[in-house]
């Protein structure tokens, strides 16, 4: 995308320009918020297809996301293919015994009870799709010599909540999983070591018995997540 040439900074009117009422801001603010708190972590899959478009679609939206310098330091990395998905849940689920029998601390395992996760993640198998976030840590002009990017961790989790958004908006349930290390992701999916997975995202249709745990149900109040000046 960058070559090393340094580009000019050039001034463009503001495209695509929305004028709203107060009241039509307000009407279109609380509807977003009626639609995403809709949205639930689901462990519980339907494994019927999603069609490649609506994933397509959402990682558009994803890479429109504000970034550090504009420099996108991001990539999706889209699995349907049943063996590749196979192979993600036995390594993932390898990182998750150690991780349960011991390596993540009392403590953690304490504050998890309530959500009900354990070591194994059918999940990766039975949702049509996967998503494996990376953290583009710096990049390569075409010669082959880095450039460093900026502000990555923030531009990253900005783009993942666009994408995350986006597949709810579509009807769409999504699990963010964080298997520890992720080293192996870049193993099974050929990205380079300037990349770092950050998440997997499973997607796809909730089973007819789909749960959600109480504990997800309780929200923070405004007056706790909020101060206005």
């Amino acid at each position: 995308m960058f070559a090393k040439e340094t580009l000019s900074y050039r001034a463009l009117p503001l495209p695509d320009r929305s004028e709203m009422t107060d009241a039509e801001m307000i009407a279109a603010a609380r509807a977003f918020y009626d639609t995403m708190r809709r949205r639930h972590s689901v462990r519980d899959y339907d494994p019927r297809p999603v069609p490649r478009e609506v994933i397509e679609a959402s990682i558009r939206t994803a890479g429109s996301a504000p970034s550090g310098a504009n420099h996108q330091p991001w990539h999706f990395a889209a699995i349907s293919d049943p063996t590749l998905k196979a192979r993600i849940r036995e390594e993932a689920e390898e990182e998750e015994k150690r991780f349960y029998e011991g390596g993540a601390g009392d403590e953690w395992i304490k504050a998890l009870e309530p959500i009900g996760t354990d070591a194994s993640k059918p999940h990766l198998t039975v949702a049509p799709w996967l998503i494996v976030v990376f953290a583009q840590r710096w990049g390569e002009f075409a010669d082959g010599t880095r450039y460093k990017n900026y502000y990555v961790p923030e531009s990253v989790n900005i783009a993942t909540g666009f994408l995350l958004a986006a597949l709810h908006h579509a009807g769409l349930a999504t699990l963010t999983h964080t298997p520890n290390p992720m080293k192996f992701l870049n193993d099974a999916l050929g990205r380079p070591a300037s990349e770092k997975p950050t998440m997997i995202i499973a997607i796809g249709h909730p089973a007819e018995t789909a749960t959600v745990p109480e504990v997800a149900k309780i929200k923070k109040p405004l007056d706790e997540i909020a101060s206005f000046f």
